[in-house]
């Protein structure tokens, strides 16, 4: 009898499309909030931002745990140290963003950060023997094309901003399939459970790297001037609870899909926040910047429809092999 696939796509399939929807909304808004905090509040503390949104996690982590949401898992002494080593990367991958910023015009940034699907891709063929199909590399090109057309504009960089900002872009792609292998691999670790884990480690390097860089004692001034206001702390504590909704969609999302779907995603977000930017800011674009959004996209839908496609297929046909296998196994049992 023969195998036909399934006419509608599979619940695997439709939870990964909810939950990457859930993080680009997500995001989209953090990205809008974080702006309004920093520049209609007055309060340009990147560094204090960021640990903020790191404490909500673990304050919401622990909520979470302590009501029943999920059960942490038990960790030997190695594992352990792969948690502080994962978050010692998600500080690095911050740091690394936010100083090459300052070396780099954001336009070149961003197309640099649009290379992370290349990366991924690239790191798990070295390091985890993956293969992909060449549709895959297909749809991959009219994203990356894409963010390069909708952020066209001044592109001035440094020796050391490109380095830095090609460094971060490899770094973004390393934590995104480190991120997919804890959760997916030998650990298996619910988000929340990685996400109990990370946030404080995170915590404690963010706020020590605040201490260098001098933010923190300039946080403690704006502190003393009365610039604390109630509706500041109001703002900072939304800030944090979507940030905490956000890390939580996020590691849920790669946890359901893969390390390139995510890199794929954040490409299709940049694009995004271009258009929300628009909306709510009354930025211009030119017509080289919409067709660059709409070809990213393009290439978002294209690649989503593709990898989901391939997955359809070789499901198919493990079934068909799997069907195979029974009857050959019972027709050597009845002769």
């Amino acid at each position: 009898m023969a195998t036909h696939p399934p006419s509608s796509p599979a619940p695997g399939f439709r939870e990964a499309v909810f939950w990457l929807l859930v993080y680009f909304a997500l995001n989209l808004t953090l990205t809008i909030y974080n702006k309004v905090v920093m520049q209609f509040f007055h309060f340009p503390f990147p560094w204090t931002l960021t640990a903020v949104h790191t404490a909500c996690g673990t304050i919401g982590c622990y909520l979470c745990a302590g009501t029943g949401y999920f059960l942490p898992a038990k960790l030997g002494q190695r594992e352990k140290w792969v948690m502080v080593l994962f978050s010692v990367l998600y500080t690095l991958n911050i740091a690394v963003s936010n100083v090459s910023l300052n070396m780099v015009t954001v336009p070149f940034h961003q197309v640099v950060r649009s290379t992370v699907p290349l990366f991924t891709i690239l790191i798990s063929i070295i390091f985890l023997k993956k293969s992909y199909s060449g549709a895959i590399y297909f749809t991959l090109l009219p994203t990356i094309l894409g963010v390069c057309l909708a952020t066209v504009g001044d592109y001035y960089f440094t020796s050391i901003g490109f380095i830095l900002t090609l460094l971060g872009t490899v770094l973004a792609a390393l934590k995104t399939i480190v991120t997919n292998r804890v959760q997916v691999g030998s650990l298996k670790l619910h988000p929340l459970d990685l996400l109990m884990r990370m946030s404080p480690l995170a915590l404690l390097q963010t706020m020590m790297y605040s201490f260098v860089t001098g933010e923190m004692s300039r946080t403690f001034e704006f502190f003393n001037q009365g610039g604390m206001t109630p509706a500041l702390m109001v703002a900072l504590f939304f800030n944090g609870a979507i940030a905490f909704a956000l890390n939580f969609a996020s590691l849920t999302a790669n946890k359901k899909t893969n390390a390139l779907t995510m890199g794929v995603a954040g490409n299709v977000k940049q694009v995004l926040s271009i258009i929300l930017s628009v909306t709510i800011f009354n930025l211009e674009i030119t017509s080289m910047n919409a067709l660059g959004i709409l070809m990213t996209l393009f290439g978002g839908a294209w690649y989503t429809y593709t990898d989901y496609q391939l997955k359809r297929k070789k499901d198919v046909s493990n079934e068909a092999e799997s069907t195979a296998m029974l009857l050959e196994e019972g027709n050597r049992r009845t002769s």
